[in-house]
């Protein structure tokens, strides 16, 4: 995991960087974030397109990075999990890329983290709204 930014009452955001990361997020967290990951990472590794010769793949890397939508863990100063988040590529928001957070088991985060959701947002600037980052708010 990459630190991403601080976050108020010693909770932390971390950028989650590999299939192993994500799926100890899904068990730790109980939702799907492991399955959204390699999804995305799959759709990344796709659209590709390698360079000539043995020098390929030397982007593929990069291009996964730019390419793939921003996963994120929200976590507690004792390391527990606090909700989970999926950005579009670069964190940055678009119309046709719906921005993702919920907390264990898919609960609202909102309740209990919204000032750390907030400090993601003004990381990456943008605005990051109950109504349009929790796909459940409207239950």
């Amino acid at each position: 995991m990459q630190f991403v930014c601080d976050a108020p009452k010693g909770r932390t955001w971390f950028r989650l960087e590999t299939e192993a990361e994500a799926a100890a997020e899904s068990r730790l967290m109980r939702h799907a974030v492991e399955k959204h990951y390699q999804t995305a990472q799959q759709r990344a590794r796709r659209s590709y397109v390698p360079g000539p010769g043995l020098e390929r793949d030397i982007g593929l890397k990069g291009h996964i990075a730019r390419t793939m939508p921003v996963f994120l863990t929200l976590r507690a100063d004792d390391g527990s999990g606090l909700a989970t988040a999926m950005l579009p590529p670069g964190g940055k928001s678009t119309s046709d890329f719906p921005t993702i957070i919920v907390g264990p088991e898919n609960a609202d985060p909102y309740r209990d983290h919204a000032d750390a959701i907030a400090a993601l947002g003004r990381h990456y600037g943008v605005d990051l709204p109950r109504a349009q980052c929790f796909p459940y708010a409207n239950r």
